[in-house]
């Protein structure tokens, strides 16, 4: 079964949390400092919000995303990035937004990233992924330059955080 995932960067959390607590008659599945996250089965979505080191410009929707339950969705759900014919890259055994995860991330032709993933497991922290540890980007998300990203998409980088 596949789950619609959306991360929003918010500037207040805790307003936020009262928000979308309210709005979806329900408490976060998982509470942080800086994060939240809302299992809901009723509309079928994970829906996550962070305060990470984020400017007021830099808030609203941050990626959207496909999230499975099995390898088998997880790799159907590679071919469908790859068939789009937009950059797809693989992130294995990724620690980002307190789990451990297996992820494909493409761009849209707007410069939306988008994230196809499947958690193995909970971690502690909020995680690092390999851009963030090697060029300052935020969790998980790929650094796709505007090469990458085609003619038809925004003109620059994407830098995003993480479910």
């Amino acid at each position: 079964m596949k789950r619609f995932h959306v991360h929003v960067s918010v500037a207040d959390l805790p307003a936020s949390i009262r928000f979308y607590s309210a709005l979806f008659a329900a408490e976060p599945t998982v509470l942080k400092s800086d994060y939240a996250k809302w299992m809901l089965d009723d509309p079928h979505v994970n829906f996550s919000i962070s305060q990470r080191g984020i400017e007021a410009a830099d808030t609203g929707v941050d990626h959207l995303g496909i999230q499975v339950e099995t390898e088998a969705e997880l790799t159907e759900m590679h071919a469908r990035l790859a068939a789009a014919d937009l950059p797809v890259e693989a992130q294995v055994g990724t620690n980002c937004c307190y789990a451990k995860s297996d992820k494909y991330w493409s761009v849209d032709p707007q410069g939306v990233a988008w994230e196809s993933y499947r958690t193995l497991g909970a971690v502690p922290m909020y995680g690092q992924s390999r851009q963030e540890a090697t060029t300052g980007a935020a969790c998980c998300s790929p650094v796709l330059s505007p090469e990458q990203h085609g003619a038809s998409a925004c003109g620059s980088s994407t830098q995003s955080s993480c479910c």
